[in-house]
């Protein structure tokens, strides 16, 4: 029996049939004119009620549904939204000739077929981002027109089988592209389409001369998403990113963060000593809180594992972040075995799903605002039977 044949039940009673058909085969051609370059016409649309007024439990389609779809393309967001998610989640790297597109990192050789084009062979190369050596093709390497040219594939195939099926469906969406979509399908469903958008390896791109801040809020401006009530969150690894951004747009930040060991790495090349240890103690989310509205950690932080892999006390985190005012939206929930703590797991297949719902509980109850899920259908039902159970 195949993978795919033993997961397809349960699948299903996960999924249900809502919007299955919509996607397969859903054209991603963007209508002409859909763009509103006029500053003065986006700052006279108005936008909902800001963040506060979205549910809570918050549903985070992580890159999209790419528990379903491979991830990053408007397959993958078009999907999250017919599942229900409250908020779809952008990655941010350039091109060379500096247009913002949609992948989780400048290295493409996973996620599209770049290599199997003769044509740009010579591009593959090695470079040290972040401080780690990295050999494949780039997207600072090519220009928009070059990358256009290239099909999205499923970045772990041997996980997610299924997702092969698209493999070259989509091309690689511009952030652009990406607000486009959300303004028509905000009109076409009678809603805010809410968009998270993470600025990648800012400071690496800076050095380059692609600074992604700046880049960022101007097309924010340009679609009126650049309010303090604005439907999308600002995110980064970096915190001086989201300090950049404050100052070009009133749109909401949030500071993600890492291993409690690791430093952000603009913090690595300011010389500052502190790490995110540092960050998630009172002081430090006070500081986060002086240009933030929130934080993104990871699941970790919130409940860490014991030595067998197995949750154990939640940390003080949710307390101490509601304390200044910030909310939390941990990173990232996913159904497969080889994603979830060792007592979540079941059977001995690391592909298959395990006990999904138990450790979403276990989080929600935490007091989180919110969680990032590359399966979001899961995660919405752990959020409708946590919200009953609390009456």
């Amino acid at each position: 029996m195949t993978q795919g044949e033993r997961r397809t039940p349960a699948r299903r009673t996960v999924l249900g049939a809502a919007g299955a058909a919509a996607v397969l085969g859903a054209s991603t051609a963007l209508p002409a004119g859909t763009a509103h370059a006029d500053e003065a016409r986006a700052d006279a649309r108005g936008h909902g009620h800001g963040y506060r007024s979205l549910p809570v439990p918050t549903v985070i389609a992580h890159r999209g549904a790419s528990g379903y779809r491979p991830e990053h393309t408007l397959g993958s967001y078009r999907h999250a939204l017919d599942l229900g998610a409250h908020v779809i989640e952008q990655d941010l790297v350039p091109t060379r000739d500096g247009h913002l597109v949609c992948r989780h990192e400048n290295d493409i050789t996973g996620t599209t077929d770049v290599a199997d084009h003769p044509e740009f062979a010579s591009r593959k190369t090695t470079k040290s981002v972040d401080g780690t050596s990295l050999t494949g093709w780039f997207t600072e390497d090519f220009t928009l027109a070059e990358l256009k040219t290239l099909r999205a594939k499923e970045r772990i195939p041997g996980t997610r089988q299924e997702n092969t099926l698209y493999d070259g469906r989509w091309t690689i969406p511009t952030f652009e592209e990406v607000l486009r979509w959300a303004e028509e399908e905000g009109r076409r469903r009678g809603r805010d389409v809410w968009l998270h958008v993470e600025t990648k390896h800012p400071t690496y791109f800076r050095s380059l001369g692609l600074g992604l801040e700046e880049r960022l809020a101007k097309l924010l401006r340009r679609y009126g998403r650049h309010r303090a009530n604005s439907p999308v969150f600002l995110q980064s690894f970096e915190p001086s990113s989201i300090q950049r951004l404050a100052k070009l747009v009133d749109s909401p930040g949030v500071v993600l963060l890492s291993g409690a060991s690791s430093r952000p790495w603009d913090f690595v090349q300011a010389g500052d000593p502190r790490t995110v240890a540092d960050l998630v103690t009172p002081e430090g989310l006070r500081w986060i809180a002086s240009y933030a509205q929130g934080i993104g950690p990871t699941l970790d932080l919130v409940i860490p594992k014991d030595a067998t892999g197995r949750l154990g006390t939640p940390t003080t985190l949710v307390r101490d972040a509601h304390a200044e005012g910030l909310l939390l939206h941990p990173y990232t929930h996913r159904n497969e075995n080889s994603f979830l703590p060792a007592d979540f797991r079941r059977g001995t297949d690391p592909t298959a799903y395990g006990d999904a719902f138990g450790v979403l509980k276990r989080y929600l109850e935490t007091g989180i605002d919110g969680i990032f899920s590359d399966n979001p259908d899961t995660a919405l039902l752990a959020a409708a039977d946590f919200t009953a159970a609390r009456g």
